[in-house]
């Protein structure tokens, strides 16, 4: 959260000779970071960035606060002005000139005062001069005063023409669903639900709380009677009505961080001020205060051991009293033991004792804890980590030619595997339900390239959602791609390589399941268990598909280097006639087992039932005469033909 700061106003709150490069630096080493500093008509804007749990110093006087704890820490003298949180009127549950009815569950604090007899005029120039320089612009003194107040201190303000206010009446309530108000800035709202409103006297909604006015009760020229009215809204109401509407305005943005009830005190107090100072007006002596769970006060209690034990120096006690009484906690010790009460504007922020320890360690200083390095020698990094793996995967298959391609998780019902999950709210008729397979989405993706004419492979690396009774799915990482126009043994050849550089061991068999053809379907198993699968699909496509975790598990990161020979093989090609059904895989594995002097197989062509091999003899020893491959070759077709019925062809 960013908030713009003016010099001049801040100074208003903050007495100190620290200069605004001082200010800068000072703020931003143990509190708000102050991005930059910027010249703005004739004075200095500070950009400062708020951290979301901070709303407290989300103000000028939230910025002085924070100014008047830490200069000093830099020897820098800075005094904070207090500012009144106690008007002179009366806070009463009942007044005469409202009747108000609130749900305490979404206005915990509900404040309101009438101020009478107001002439609409322009602000005062200083008034104008501060808004302006934290870009606001400057409307009349009714409206400006309400921003000046939100700014100078962190509570939204809102103004109602009192007299448009039918029977004098307001009820806080959750809107219904299909409401709609039009609010200040002329746009209509059709509310979705659940929304906090204000509805008057004749049923029609005057204001969308925490927002944004309603514009039946517009503050405007002919404004004679002006209802002051200051709240502390349910945070995560206002957040949802507020990004659901896409209104994000200012008091929306404070609104939905939770503010302090006792702002509502202060803010009030403060523009009760500022509408005295308007001629003539008069405001009433009683202000209405529906408060019906007060705050109560926040002890939060820790030792001195602790506080060394998180910080990994010791503070004097003393020192430790004036860093946080600056900070408007109270501090008191009964020997090691610390019992710290948590000012109103920090109830929500700080709230255990490591709370308690941050506010001492930035007061005394981040940058002057002493740095050392970790004792003991570094961890070793996990050789195979999950993402590098996914990362290794990615990467092989795109070395050999394939294309990443992203899908949505959720599809429509043709996609809908049984027992898929359907949501109770989709977005339409694409996006039912939770997909439990890839292979619908893949292939959708394969037919959108059907005017490829050359050879294409894509695949995506993705979770699929498995029902489980009484629980939430299980998410599974899935391997999943598709083959167009690729050959059977060709596809295969690059499954089999990519599980080859990832050094999974595997064995393969024949399974027939829907969707495939008969007799192509593969199965990849490690041991007894099954990780994957690939083979022909009935509409003409490739698909294989892998379970990642079982891919990690099985993958073995350590290589083994096998010492080139010196001695050059005998190459030499040999085509063999094969009976129909001949698996050329379990072939090529007899032939090598036939002799350890068979280094290399590979199948080269095919025609018919004709198929080519290309076959390495070699003797890491020495170099093999014509006569020992002759009796090598003939001990290997021996074997292929006893155990394949593989004939040589002439």
């Amino acid at each position: 959260m960013d908030i713009l700061i003016s010099d001049k106003w801040l100074r208003n709150w903050l007495t100190t000779k620290a200069t605004p490069k001082q200010l800068e630096s000072c703020l931003s080493l143990c509190g708000p970071s102050v991005e930059k500093i910027e010249k703005v008509n004739g004075d200095l804007v500070y950009h400062i960035e708020i951290t979301t749990n901070r709303v407290d110093s989300a103000s000028v006087y939230g910025i002085a606060r924070e100014a008047a704890a830490i200069l000093p820490r830099f020897k820098i003298p800075a005094k904070l002005r207090p500012m009144a949180d106690k008007p002179k009127q009366k806070f009463v549950k009942k007044v005469s000139y409202l009747n108000a009815k609130v749900d305490p569950s979404l206005c915990s604090r509900f404040t309101a005062v009438l101020i009478k007899n107001v002439k609409i005029a322009d602000s005062p120039k200083w008034l104008q001069e501060n808004l302006k320089a934290v870009g606001e612009r400057p409307i009349n003194n009714i409206v400006d005063i309400s921003n000046f107040v939100m700014h100078e201190v962190g509570q939204p303000v809102h103004t109602f023409d009192y007299d448009k206010i039918k029977n004098k009446k307001m009820i806080l309530r959750n809107s219904k669903k299909g409401e709609s108000i039009t609010t200040l800035d002329g746009k209509q709202h059709k509310l979705p639900g659940g929304d906090i409103v204000i509805e008057d006297g004749s049923d029609k909604l005057i204001d969308l709380c925490g927002i944004m006015g309603g514009n039946a009760s517009a503050v405007d020229g002919s404004t004679k009677n002006v209802l002051l009215f200051v709240q502390t809204y349910n945070p995560s109401k206002i957040r949802t009505t507020s990004m659901k509407l896409a209104q994000r305005t200012g008091a929306a943005v404070l609104f939905e961080k939770g503010l302090s009830t006792q702002l509502v005190s202060t803010g009030i107090t403060r523009a009760i001020e500022l509408f005295g100072q308007i001629p003539g007006s008069v405001v009433k002596n009683n202000i209405l205060d529906i408060y019906p769970n007060p705050k109560k006060i926040k002890y939060v209690t820790l030792t001195s051991d602790f506080i060394e034990k998180l910080l990994g120096i010791k503070i004097k006690n003393k020192d430790i009293t004036k860093y946080l009484n600056s900070l408007d906690f109270k501090a008191s010790w009964k020997g090691k033991d610390l019992t710290v009460v948590i000012p109103p504007h920090r109830s929500l922020d700080v709230t255990i004792a490591e709370d308690v320890v941050e506010e001492i360690a930035r007061i005394y200083g981040y940058h002057n804890l002493p740095s050392e390095l970790m004792a003991g020698s570094l961890p070793e990094k996990n050789p195979l980590n999950t993402f590098t793996f996914e990362r290794e995967i990615k990467t092989i298959l795109k070395e050999l030619k394939a294309v990443e391609t992203y899908t949505l998780s959720l599809v429509a019902k043709k996609f809908e595997e049984e027992n898929a999950l359907k949501l109770r709210n989709p977005l339409g008729k694409d996006g039912e339900y939770l997909r439990t397979s890839l292979m619908p989405s893949l292939l959708a993706a394969a037919n959108t390239n059907t005017g490829h004419h050359g050879p294409l492979q894509i695949f995506e690396m993705a979770n699929v959602y498995i029902p489980r009774k009484n629980d939430l799915p299980k998410e599974k990482l899935i391997l999943a791609g598709v083959f167009e126009n690729y050959n059977f043994r060709t596809a295969k050849g690059i499954i089999e390589k990519l599980l080859n550089l990832l050094n999974i061991a595997y064995k393969t068999k024949i399974e027939g399941v829907k969707n495939y053809k008969p007799s192509q379907r593969l199965v990849f198993e490690n041991g007894a268990i099954a990780f994957g699968e690939f083979g022909n699909l009935e509409n003409g496509f490739a698909y294989y598909q892998f379970d990642v975790e079982k891919l990690h598990k099985f993958a073995n990161n350590i290589k083994t280097f096998i010492q080139p020979s010196q001695y050059p093989p005998q190459i030499e090609d040999i085509t063999l006639v094969l009976p129909g059904k001949t698996k050329v895989g379990e072939l090529i594995k007899s032939m090598k087992q036939s002799s350890g002097l068979v280094s290399k197989i590979e199948l080269t062509d095919i025609y018919k039932d004709s198929y080519t091999f290309n076959i390495w003899y070699q003797n890491p020893q020495k170099t093999l005469n014509d006569k020992e491959v002759k009796t090598i070759r003939e001990k290997l077709l021996g074997v292929a033909k006893s155990k394949h019925g593989a004939i040589q062809k002439d």
